[in-house]
């Protein structure tokens, strides 16, 4: 059975991170980082490829629990089951580990006396391999390769194997607990010490709360905001402060289509906005980290910077299918990896350099060797911004001279003259610079703007649009009045336009991206749109697309990549870094309305 994307909620420990169905089970863990190989996935296959499931033995298979939600202020979530028979709870959560990741899960009777059914299918290497099982007193131990998993149960219930999947059975009453535990570690090594779940669940609870407690966001918003911010925590990589895109690959962006991708890395262009919602809400050590982090990454040769590292910043991120697995709903291929890291995305150096002073306009305690690299860069690009390349969007069509890329050359070159007016005895040579970013903003105002339909367009020379055009005037290419940033935010929303949402180009047709079959509504896309009306003076109708999009969220605040008005589902990876900051920077930008 095919859960809808917004059916899931996401737990984790820093490290990495699982999805949890509204029916109890768990579909997707990848051991021991975010882009590790999965040991449950069921989410792109089916339960023979690994999942674990806790409900009432009487549920039926897709059941879903009564209600759920996180605790306050955490990633602890809380699932009720209301039966006949009584009521259970079910708290799902990881703990930020010490040395080994652990999936705790506790159940606690409510009322009356439920009996309560586990069943456990380990299926390593993205639900290939199934693993050998064997007893250790009240444990169980799995083993396949180069991983090993330990379960457990606290106190002991009656466990058994059946059809390669371990299986629990159990009955609670009011206020009796049982609580199982799930431990990875290389099957090479002893196994780690255990970890008590009761007292990890207080410790979790309290590690979440005091660190949501620093959020200085006190606008209209704030269990929105927060909740963002919370799952951009989640989906950061603490040993390295890299924060993944998403927490999952091949979640499709068309149901049935082949437009899936692995998002499970770290991506240059996020860095502006995600330095900028970390500064806007107080959370500087995350900045700090997100700053280390691109800095290591983009350091080296400026012509070998590229779109997209690994979570430790890695740059091999070699892209292959996984045939066993038939796809989420059946959209295959399934991928791991990403071969759009080897695209030319001039766009990047843009953002890089945009993060880059945004770091230092705003306080932050400035790296020594960050404005050599920043030099290096911008010497790479002066000698390369003219060339067509793949875009933002990481097409897999022909290379163009796409808007957006040239806009960020022109941001580049904005920003160090900026940086050197303010700090002049920094080196450089801003009279260069500036002569740059003239050369840059007249190549676009020529080229990639259309007089007749007062617009800019995707590419040199196009017809189509780009909602990515929506962010000329929050980087300042153009101010917000200028009739060309009017014209492009009404053409976007006209011609891309989707139920009110908002595309990112057209699919229709010769598609750009060389791609067959269509997307959803690209839901920061539509975050863009809703800054860009208010930006041009229309803050109702900012706020009416504002709230239209807090309506896309799932019952836990969760938002995916996409979103089809049409079905009413969720499409693409999930949870998404980059529709999430776009959800915190306009609550930032509406906020400063007041209510």
């Amino acid at each position: 059975m095919t859960h809808p994307i917004e059916d899931y909620a996401l737990i984790g420990d820093l490290m990495t991170s699982a999805l949890v169905a509204r029916d109890g089970s768990i579909d997707w863990l990848c051991l021991p980082r975010f882009d590790s190989g999965a040991c449950f996935a069921a989410l792109l296959g089916d339960e023979e490829n690994g999942h674990w499931r806790i409900a009432p033995a009487g549920a039926a298979e897709g059941e879903r629990c009564t209600r759920r939600a996180y605790a306050d202020g955490s990633l602890v979530l809380e699932s009720l089951w209301e039966t006949d028979e009584g009521t259970v709870k079910v708290t799902d959560f990881m703990p930020q580990r010490d040395i080994a990741p652990d999936v705790m899960r506790i159940i606690e009777g409510v009322s009356g006396r439920v009996t309560v059914h586990s069943t456990l299918r380990l299926r390593f290497d993205y639900g290939h391999v199934v693993p050998w099982v064997r007893r250790s007193g009240s444990d169980r131990v799995a083993v396949a390769g180069p991983d090993s998993v330990w379960f457990r149960s606290e106190p002991p219930v009656r466990t058994w194997g059946e059809d390669n999947s371990t299986r629990s059975e159990f009955t609670v009453g009011p206020g009796e607990k049982v609580a199982f535990v799930l431990t990875w570690h290389p099957s090479h090594e002893p196994r780690p010490d255990r970890v008590d779940p009761y007292e990890a669940l207080e410790q979790s609870l309290a590690d979440w709360r005091d660190w949501s407690a620093q959020c200085r966001y006190q606008g209209p918003y704030a269990e929105a905001v927060t909740r963002s911010l919370i799952t951009l925590k989640a989906l950061t990589y603490a040993p390295t402060g890299g924060i993944a895109a998403a927490a999952t690959t091949s979640l499709p962006e068309e149901l049935g289509g082949v437009r899936n991708w692995d998002y499970r890395y770290c991506w240059l262009r996020d860095a502006t906005l995600t330095l900028g919602v970390l500064l806007s809400t107080g959370f500087r050590d995350e900045a700090r980290a997100w700053r280390r982090w691109l800095l290591r990454a983009v350091a080296g040769d400026p012509a070998d910077l590229q779109i997209m590292y690994g979570i430790g910043g890695e740059r091999r991120i070699p892209e292959m299918e996984l045939p066993w697995l038939h796809g989420y709903a059946g959209s295959a291929p399934v991928r791991v990896g990403n071969a759009a890291v080897d695209q030319l995305q001039l766009d990047v150096y843009g953002e890089v350099l945009d993060s880059l002073y945004l770091a230092r306009s705003t306080g932050l305690a400035s790296e020594r060797h960050a404005w050599k690299i920043q030099l290096a860069l911008l010497d790479f690009l002066e000698d390369n911004w003219r060339r067509p390349d793949e875009g933002l969007w990481e097409v897999r069509g022909p290379r163009r001279h796409f808007t957006h890329s040239k806009v960020m050359a022109w941001v580049a070159a904005d920003r160090a003259v900026r940086t050197l007016e303010a700090a002049p005895q920094m080196p450089g040579d801003v009279e260069r610079f500036r002569a740059m970013r003239e050369e840059v903003h007249r190549d676009v105002c020529e080229h990639a703007y259309d007089p007749d339909r007062g617009t800019f367009t995707q590419y040199y020379g196009s017809r189509e649009l780009d909602a990515a055009t929506l962010l000329i005037p929050r980087v300042g290419f153009l101010p917000p009045d200028d009739p060309r940033v009017i014209g492009t935010v009404d053409a976007v929303r006209a011609e891309l336009g989707s139920s009110g949402l908002v595309r990112r180009y057209s699919t229709e047709g010769p598609s750009v991206d060389g791609l067959p079959g269509d997307e959803g509504a690209f839901l920061a896309c539509s975050f863009w749109l809703a800054d860009a009306l208010h930006m041009t003076g229309r803050p109702k109708e900012a706020r009416e697309l504002f709230e239209r999009l807090l309506a896309v969220r799932n019952d836990v605040g969760l938002l995916a990549e996409e979103y089809d008005p049409t079905s009413g589902r969720q499409l693409g990876n999930f949870p998404q870094a980059f529709s999430h900051i776009g959800l915190v920077n306009t609550a930032l930008t509406l906020g400063a309305d007041g209510p």
